[in-house]
């Protein structure tokens, strides 16, 4: 090998070995990785790194005159290193098409492919037939070359047409990776079946496993976020079925009561009470953001319910010009619905609640305050966690966010952030 050639291959091996050096940091640190996905690529790069390897001493054997058996061994596992990929690739689509090894056809075609090609390259350390290393150390290709190269290609065309297969059982992320992880490498070994092109191999392995690492990734990330999205949607409808139970006798109480006293009223708070039912049931088979204006109706039907019972001791103010924007269902009526509970003192005058909105350079507001008891951040009472599990939905749903000040003069003040990116 010339000078020149030594530095190309020395430097597209060591390009192969930085990205597959890359590849096994990523599956290490990345969270969102379920644990057999972190081994497949765990081992998955750590055999890139060691055909890299093998490779530079492949070609530093053939550059230090050494062309004899130990040279036909490192290439030999040169060989090795770089197939047992393409075998692994086939594991994993069966494992994400939701398959069993052991029992899948495609797996034991391409296993037997494997184990033929390993045993015509122990064939080559004893012969001549398939290549030989020319005077000038060159390496020189004999007509059976090709038959070595040839199980690979088509286990790789086999992984391809397993792959649109079961594309119907993928993800089309992880369907999309699998194509980008296959056609290159398909592509490099046809081509090496006529021209050597071995680092350009390794460089196609490297790139495709990254590329492939990442669509998968970002596939489970995403997988991830549903589930976790369906777990805020859960919580609400669990704060939907655990409606106080006291509030509920209190309303029908005072239904009770005013239906002699004033019917008229009593007709109303029905009303009011039957639209604030309906959209707490509502709430729950919604597992999107919805219009502000309606959790605005369901926070004026809670609170004309509760204000039927504390007519002179609870007031509510809106200040709402903004509406134009989207929240998580049961979002501001819980709020409310936690100030009126744990912010009202009977004893100590009047019950102020203030609902505002307001549009800002980026998002859009809700501020919800109030005069009563305050709000104590170190304490850890069922209103609080309320309060937290409504700060997880935004943070899940559209990226908003929830803080929670004292009032000036006392009481406390919610206020309630929705990213423009969310808000429409």
């Amino acid at each position: 090998m010339n000078d020149w050639s030594s530095v190309f291959y020395y430097t597209l091996q060591g390009a192969a070995m930085l990205l597959s050096a890359l590849g096994l940091w990523f599956s290490l640190i990345m969270p969102g990785v379920n644990p057999w996905s972190k081994r497949f690529f765990l081992s998955f790069f750590g055999v890139l790194m060691l055909c890299c390897y093998a490779a530079i001493v492949e070609i530093a054997l053939l550059n230090n005159g050494i062309s004899g058996l130990i040279y036909r061994f490192s290439l030999f596992m040169t060989s090795l290193l770089m197939s047992l990929p393409l075998v692994m690739l086939t594991a994993y689509l069966l494992h994400a098409s939701g398959e069993h090894i052991n029992s899948s056809p495609l797996f034991t075609v391409v296993l037997s492919l494997w184990v033929f090609m390993i045993i015509l390259m122990a064939g080559t350390l004893f012969n001549d037939r398939f290549y030989m290393i020319g005077p000038d150390m060159e390496f020189l290709r004999k007509p059976l070359y090709p038959l070595l190269i040839l199980p690979l290609c088509v286990i790789m065309v086999l992984n391809l047409a397993g792959t649109i297969k079961r594309r119907a059982r993928l993800s089309r992320k992880v369907y999309l990776s699998f194509l980008v992880a296959i056609v290159p490498m398909t592509a490099a070994l046809f081509i090496h079946i006529l021209i050597d092109v071995f680092a350009f191999i390794d460089i196609s392995l490297a790139l495709s496993a990254l590329s492939m690492y990442g669509l998968i990734l970002s596939d489970q990330i995403e997988r991830n976020q549903r589930y976790q999205q369906e777990i805020a949607h859960q919580r609400a409808s669990i704060m939907v079925l655990q409606m106080r139970p006291h509030f509920i006798y209190n309303t029908m109480t005072s239904i009770y009561c005013l239906c002699n006293q004033d019917p008229q009223k009593a007709r109303q708070v029905v009303l009011d009470f039957t639209t604030y039912l309906r959209k707490n049931f509502t709430a729950i088979a919604s597992a999107e953001p919805i219009p502000f204006s309606a959790e605005l109706e369901h926070v004026r039907a809670y609170l004309a319910v509760e204000k039927a019972q504390y007519e002179d001791s609870l007031f509510v103010e809106y200040d709402t010009p903004h509406t134009m924007f989207r929240v998580p269902p049961l979002t501001l009526q819980p709020i409310v619905e936690n100030a009126v509970k744990h912010g009202r003192d009977p004893y100590a005058g009047p019950f102020h609640i203030f609902i505002r909105t307001r549009k800002t350079d980026s998002a859009s507001e809700i501020t919800v305050s109030d005069n009563g008891s305050g709000y104590d951040p170190a304490d850890d009472s069922v209103p609080h966690i309320a309060l937290n599990n409504i700060r997880q939905r935004l943070e899940m749903m559209c990226g908003g966010k929830l803080t929670i000040t004292p009032n000036d003069g006392g009481g406390t003040v919610v206020t309630v952030t929705i990213p423009d990116s969310a808000a429409v």
